[in-house]
């Protein structure tokens, strides 16, 4: 496949990813449970349909490790989505994408890899743009922070999963447990915060599953078209839509500060992605 390819899936992943984001932050005056209730389900149909269509078995091999990955990943999600009510959209985003630097961190704990030297100075790097946002950018809510942070812990915690989970079980079997778990939970949690969506809102809550399935389409045919290490640093184009629609969309104000934060994390992330890459060409090439 071109790299021209590539660069197109990779693009309508990003674009479609920012467009939830800033539909979520539309939304913000309907509660975060409501949100993942509608989120998932609208995917949900997508990724059903898939599975009955290709005749893949629903329930999958490893279920135990399928349903711990859909509760950490609803965890994530829905403290992501109460952050963007307030953050700048760009700047949850940006935080939420620290969630490798945790993974890191289980990984070494949980499946006993090794963590170089380098590779913590990038994470450094990245950990030193969520200081500098949080220590020079007055406006930056704490509240919002700490849930955007822990979301980055849940993310991380489900990068792991997803790598435990290994090539035994289909991509569309993982997001459609993650998808039913968040469904069943999104519904039962927002029942009691119930607000009725007006106009508009029904289409924008409709198109959040729509934006989400898309997303993680393009992203997984990116990422089965090219190396990791060239597709990966993509996935911070999101950042720069995300930032872009924001600022006209919500008029979102961003600082010198806070611009230089979400720099910092994307380039200590980006570098990290490119050392590891190249950690692996070295290793392959250094076996032959």
């Amino acid at each position: 496949m071109t790299l021209k390819k590539t660069i197109t899936f990779m693009i309508l992943s990003t674009f479609s990813f920012a467009l939830m984001n800033v539909t979520v932050k539309y939304l913000s005056n309907i509660h975060a449970f409501q949100l993942v209730f509608f989120r998932s389900l609208g995917s949900l149909i997508f990724t059903f349909g898939y599975l009955l269509r290709h005749r893949i078995p629903i329930l999958g091999n490893q279920k135990k490790l399928l349903v711990l990955r859909g509760i950490v990943g609803v965890t994530s999600m829905t403290l992501f989505f109460m952050s963007v009510k307030y953050l700048p959209v760009a700047t949850a985003v940006s935080l939420r994408y620290i969630a490798p630097i945790f993974a890191a961190i289980f990984a070494v704990l949980f499946l006993k890899e090794k963590i170089k030297p380098m590779q913590w100075l990038f994470f450094i790097m990245a950990f030193s743009g969520v200081v500098v946002l949080k220590g020079f950018d007055t406006q930056l809510h704490t509240y919002g922070l700490v849930l955007v942070l822990l979301a980055a812990v849940f993310s991380g915690l489900v990068y792991t999963l997803i790598n435990k989970i290994g090539t035994k079980d289909h991509p569309v079997v993982v997001v459609n447990y993650f998808m039913v778990i968040a469904t069943i939970t999104g519904c039962l949690l927002a029942l009691k915060h119930w607000t009725t969506p007006q106009g508009v809102e029904w289409i924008m809550l409709a198109f959040l599953g729509v934006f989400g399935y898309f997303g993680q389409v393009y992203m997984t045919k990116a990422f089965q078209s090219a190396a990791t290490g060239l597709v990966a640093p993509m996935k911070y184009i999101e950042v720069i839509f995300t930032l872009i629609i924001g600022v006209l969309w919500f008029k979102d104000v961003y600082s010198f500060w806070s611009l230089l934060g979400i720099l910092l994390i994307v380039g200590g992330l980006i570098l990290n992605i490119s050392f590891k890459e190249r950690q692996k060409v070295a290793s392959t090439t250094h076996k032959h």
